[in-house]
């Protein structure tokens, strides 16, 4: 572990590691500490329990994205390419989260805080991706259809994010935006 990167951010970076390889409950604090070569009061310092820990990586490593991070990909009248734009700049598959995304799914079937940053990330996946067909719509979309369009866009974003993970072969995203686009009534290129 580098000595110059600031103690708080070697603390993380070590438990993230080692979460990965053993998991949260197999993983002590002492060797948290170890790992990030710091004194093990200083893991309790900047986290005092040991959740605390795995709720600051899931919150500062996978943040929930708000709507500006996205608000410049919308193309009006273009549904697909709005929804691809996004995928882009949300980079799921590309985040620095891949081993993350290997604590999270193993973690949330026992830690409930783990559970819950889970579902609030997709839900809010889910409603940025209906703000972008809201957007890119230029006829009205009734809300239900809005909201089931994003909730299918959103399972194939993290499906693909997941698989890139695992390895194997890789959802197409490309037409689930076309397939969604349809589905809300856009028009089929000539």
């Amino acid at each position: 572990m580098p000595k110059n990167t600031d103690r708080r951010t070697r603390i993380l970076d070590a438990a993230e590691e080692l979460f990965a390889v053993d998991g949260f409950d197999a993983t002590p604090t002492a060797r948290v500490a170890d790992a990030a070569d710091v004194p093990k009061g200083l893991v309790f310092y900047y986290f005092p329990r040991k959740i605390d820990l795995l709720l600051t990586l899931l919150q500062e490593r996978l943040p929930t994205p708000s709507k500006a991070s996205v608000a410049d990909v919308v193309r009006r009248g273009d549904p697909a390419a709005s929804l691809l734009a996004m995928h882009r700049r949300l980079g799921l598959e590309d985040h620095d989260s891949l081993v993350l995304r290997t604590i999270i799914f193993r973690e949330s079937g026992t830690h409930p805080e783990v559970r819950d940053h889970l579902r609030k990330l997709r839900r809010s996946l889910v409603e940025l991706t209906e703000t972008a067909l809201e957007q890119a719509a230029e006829w009205t979309v009734a809300k239900k259809l809005r909201r089931q369009a994003a909730e299918t866009f959103v399972s194939v974003m993290l499906d693909h994010a997941n698989a890139r993970r695992a390895g194997g072969a890789l959802p197409d995203v490309q037409g689930a935006a076309a397939v969604v686009a349809l589905a809300i009534g856009a028009p089929t290129p000539a």
